[in-house]
C-alpha cells in the first residue's frame, strides 16, 4: 500500500470516546488538534453516555472503534489476525503477548491481544505513533500493536491504572515506551520506582483550558446555615465508586449539628448509586440529597454556580485503586467555591489545608465533618479560601505548558521543553 502524503500520523488509544467522566482527555486531544498534531482515535469500548460535552465536538479526528468482545466481530477478528501475522513484528508481538499470559491468564488478557491484532491490522499507512491514555489495557493493546507495526508509542498514566496494575506489567510496559506522561507527582515517584529508565517519565498536570470555561459567578450569598428557608449548598461531583469517599461523605453529614441548615448535591453516575441512596435513606438525609446522575459539562458547571462549597472525600479502595489530583477540584476552584477534600492520593498537590481549602484526613467522617460545619457557619472564610485556590489555579494549573510538551513529542520533538513538576508552578 502506498502512503499517503496527507492523513493522521498519530493514533490515540483510549478505554472508551466520548466519555464524560474524562473530560481531562478530550481537553487534551482538543489542544493536540489545535496545535497541528494529526489524530485519530481508536477506543476499545463504544460510548454508553447519553450526553456529549462540548469539548468533544471541537475534536475533529476520526473515531474508530475496536471490538470490545472478540467474540461479537469474529469475522473482523479472523480477517485481522490473517493480516498482522505477516507484519515484521507479529512474532515479537507474539512473544510479549504470550509472556504476559502466562502470568495473567485471564479472559481480559486474550481480549487485548485481539484488540491489538485488529488495531495492527487496520491502521493508516500514515500513522506514525501510537500513544496509549492509561497504562493498563489501553497500553497493552498499543504496546502489542505498536510492536507488530514497528511504530514507536508513548503512554499517559492517571490513576487507577498506575495504582492497580501489576509492577511486572508496569516495568516492561516502562521499558518498550518511548515516553510517560502522568499527571500527580504521587503517581511520578511511584513509576519511577519501577522504570528501568526514570528519565522517560514526564510530569504533565492537565490542568484547565481557561478559554473554554465559562467565567466564575460575580457573587455568592453570604448564607450561614442559620436560615431553614436558604441551606447552604453542597456540591460533589464524581463517580459513585469506593475511592470518592461517598459513604464517609454521608456519614459526615449525619454528624452536622442539628441547628445547621445544609443541602446536599451529587453530580455523577456509578455502580454504588443505589447502595449511596440507601444509606442516605437509613441516615434520615433523603429528604436532603439531591443525586443528579451524569451531566453533560454545561449542568455540571450550573451546578458549580449554584453552590456554596465543594467537597470530595476521596480515599484509597479496597483494591488499591486511589485518586490523582481530579480534575473537579480545580474546576470548582476556578469557579470561585471554597474546597473540603481529604489528604489522600496528589490532592494536596493543589489543596493546602487552610490556604487553598480544608483538607482532613481520608476515610473519617467525623473529622470531615466537623470541618464541613466549619465551612457552612463561615461564609468570610469560604470566601478567603476560594479567592486563594482560583489565584492559584490561574497561575499554577493552566494546562497549555503540558499540551505544548506533549505535541512536540507526538511531532518527535520531545526536546522542545521540559515538562517537570516545576513547569506547572
Amino acid at each position: 500500500m502506498s502512503k499517503a502524503e496527507n492523513g493522521p500520523k498519530v493514533a490515540v488509544i483510549l478505554k472508551g470516546w466520548p466519555r464524560l467522566s474524562e473530560t481531562f482527555i478530550a481537553q487534551e486531544i482538543a489542544g493536540l488538534e489545535a496545535r497541528g498534531v494529526a489524530l485519530e482515535l481508536w477506543s476499545m469500548r463504544r460510548p454508553t453516555d447519553k450526553a456529549r460535552h462540548p469539548v468533544h465536538d471541537r475534536v475533529a479526528a476520526r473515531v474508530v472503534y475496536l471490538p470490545e468482545y472478540l467474540e461479537d466481530d469474529r469475522r473482523r477478528v479472523f480477517a485481522a489476525w490473517h493480516r498482522a501475522r505477516h507484519l515484521p513484528g507479529y512474532a515479537a508481538a507474539r512473544a510479549k503477548f504470550l509472556a504476559d499470559f502466562r502470568r495473567d491468564r485471564t479472559a481480559n488478557r486474550v481480549r487485548r491481544w485481539g484488540q491489538a491484532l485488529v488495531l495492527a491490522a487496520e491502521l493508516p499507512d500514515t500513522i506514525e505513533r501510537l500513544y496509549a491514555h492509561f497504562l493498563h489495557t489501553p497500553a497493552s493493546v498499543t504496546r502489542y500493536a505498536a510492536t507488530m507495526r514497528g511504530l514507536p508509542w508513548s503512554i499517559s498514566a492517571h490513576a487507577k491504572d498506575i495504582w492497580t496494575s501489576e509492577p511486572w506489567d508496569v516495568r516492561e510496559k516502562l521499558e518498550d515506551c518511548a515516553w510517560l506522561v502522568t499527571c500527580t507527582k504521587v503517581g511520578l515517584q511511584r513509576l519511577e520506582e519501577l522504570a528501568p529508565t526514570p528519565e522517560k517519565l514526564r510530569l504533565v498536570y492537565h490542568g484547565l483550558d481557561f478559554a473554554h470555561l465559562p467565567p466564575p459567578p460575580p457573587a455568592r450569598p453570604a448564607r450561614d446555615g442559620s436560615n431553614p428557608a436558604d441551606p447552604v449548598v453542597i456540591l460533589s461531583v464524581g463517580r459513585k465508586v469506593e475511592k470518592k469517599g461517598y459513604d464517609d461523605l454521608l456519614n459526615a453529614l449525619a454528624l452536622l449539628p442539628a441547628g445547621l441548615h445544609w443541602r446536599f448535591e451529587h453530580v455523577g453516575a456509578g455502580d454504588l448509586s443505589e447502595a449511596l441512596k440507601a444509606q442516605a435513606t437509613s441516615l434520615g438525609l433523603a429528604d436532603r440529597c439531591l443525586w443528579r446522575g451524569a451531566q453533560p459539562q454545561k449542568a455540571v458547571f450550573e451546578a458549580l454556580a449554584r453552590a456554596d462549597l465543594f467537597v470530595l472525600a476521596s480515599k484509597r479502595a479496597a483494591d488499591g485503586d486511589q485518586d490523582g489530583l481530579p480534575n473537579v477540584l480545580m474546576e470548582a476552584a476556578h469557579q470561585g467555591l471554597p474546597l473540603v477534600s481529604t489528604q489522600a492520593a496528589a490532592i494536596g498537590e493543589f489543596v493546602e489545608d487552610g490556604e487553598t481549602g480544608l483538607l482532613v484526613p481520608p476515610a473519617a467522617p467525623r473529622e470531615l465533618g466537623l470541618a464541613l460545619a466549619r465551612m457552612i457557619a463561615d461564609p468570610a472564610l469560604r470566601q478567603r479560601l476560594a479567592q486563594r485556590a482560583g489565584e492559584v489555579v490561574r497561575t499554577r494549573f493552566s494546562y497549555e505548558a503540558g499540551v505544548e510538551w506533549i505535541a512536540s513529542a507526538l511531532q518527535g520533538r520531545p526536546g522542545e521543553g521540559s515538562v517537570t513538576a516545576r513547569a506547572a508552578e
